[in-house]
């Protein structure tokens, strides 16, 4: 319970600018799961108007070993952004076709991303919330999957996490898949290098809203985490990079950093989230592109409450003890509603075979 009081009265942009000195001098304590999520859990939604959600469902299926009943095909409108009621009918299909057996959702396309206000993910996993549209910058449901040690969260928790297999084009979207796949079982092995985690303080305070929060400096051992927490506009030329966080409207010299598969990133801007590129900021895709398997941005405007982005040490913390990508992600945001969660799913360098 400590770990939610934490997020919860974190600071938000109208509270005094975070520093570089300000990150948290030690590591919260989340729950340990239960277990995580298998292939077996995930539901996969193809829309067939889409050649792109086709070619990618079908690889994704077949990678994964997907069953025929795990599969939704339907047609969804290729545009960014849904309405109500369109929403309203691809929910009930969703609800008429998966049963207690599917724990999460994987979407194959790009697009719809969004509901209004709300991002895809954030309303299919949680229920559409119009009232936000009227003022986005309030404060947003609390998730109940928030630091939870839940491994099934439709039976447990009747919702089911959600993630788009999204990318720039088909080919960076199968490197995705394979991405997470490779990463499985990979990381915290006795005697390997380490992996290294960045958190980055930027000279835009109130997108560094979340420094402290960031964990504290230097070597976990037991897992095999070297936690770098830097005061910088930007990273460059760095190797065996799992994490990536950092505050900007742009991130650049990302073709100079050097994932592990199952690489997790984020920046805590308005519009990371909104996948068109209509907004004039750096899209969450530019992560995918350059290499990181997850990654998560908000589709509305926010402003910069902490809650509506992953806590830097909640999503380390639950991904280090074995979660899956869309576990770990969806267990370090306490407010989701505007935000997508991007990536495959499935990716767990870090579970035990």
């Amino acid at each position: 319970m400590c770990a939610v009081v934490c997020v919860l009265v974190c600071p938000v942009a109208t509270a005094q600018p975070a520093s570089a000195t300000a990150h948290a001098s030690a590591w919260l304590t989340v729950p340990r799961s239960a277990g995580r999520l298998s292939a077996q859990d995930i539901g996969l939604v193809i829309n067939t108007a889409d050649p792109y959600s086709l070619e990618v469902g079908e690889f994704y299926a077949a990678r994964r070993g997907l069953s025929p009943d795990q599969i939704l095909r339907i047609e969804l409108p290729r545009k960014p952004v849904l309405s109500a009621e369109e929403f309203k009918a691809f929910e009930a299909q969703i609800a008429a076709h998966f049963g207690v057996a599917t724990q999460a959702l994987a979407l194959a396309w790009t697009e719809p991303f969004a509901v209004n206000c709300n991002s895809m993910t954030g309303a299919l996993t949680l229920g559409y919330d119009a009232g936000l549209c009227s003022q986005t910058c309030a404060p947003s449901r609390l998730s109940p999957y928030f630091n939870s040690a839940s491994a099934k969260p439709f039976s447990q928790l009747r919702l089911r996490p959600s993630m788009l297999l999204a990318a720039k084009d088909i080919a960076s979207a199968k490197r995705l898949i394979d991405r997470g796949i490779e990463s499985d079982h990979t990381l915290g092995l006795r005697g390997a290098l380490p992996v290294k985690a960045y958190f980055v303080v930027t000279p835009d305070r109130a997108r560094s809203v979340r420094a402290p929060l960031f964990p504290p400096a230097g070597l976990a051992r037991r897992v095999g985490i070297e936690v770098h927490v830097e005061s910088t506009q930007t990273l460059h030329d760095i190797d065996r990079v799992l994490l990536y966080e950092t505050g900007l409207p742009q991130v650049s010299k990302l073709d100079t950093i050097r994932w592990v598969p199952g690489a997790l990133a984020d920046h805590l801007t308005s519009f990371g989230g909104r996948l068109d590129g209509a907004s004039g900021q750096m899209n969450v895709l530019e992560w995918i592109s350059s290499g990181a398997t997850a990654t998560y941005g908000t589709v509305s405007e926010p402003c910069a409450h902490a809650q509506k982005f992953p806590h830097p040490q909640l999503l380390l913390l639950h991904y280090a003890q074995g979660s899956t990508a869309i576990e770990a992600y969806w267990k370090s945001v306490a407010w989701p509603q505007q935000g997508v969660f991007v990536g495959e799913p499935l990716a767990a360098p870090f579970a035990r075979r």
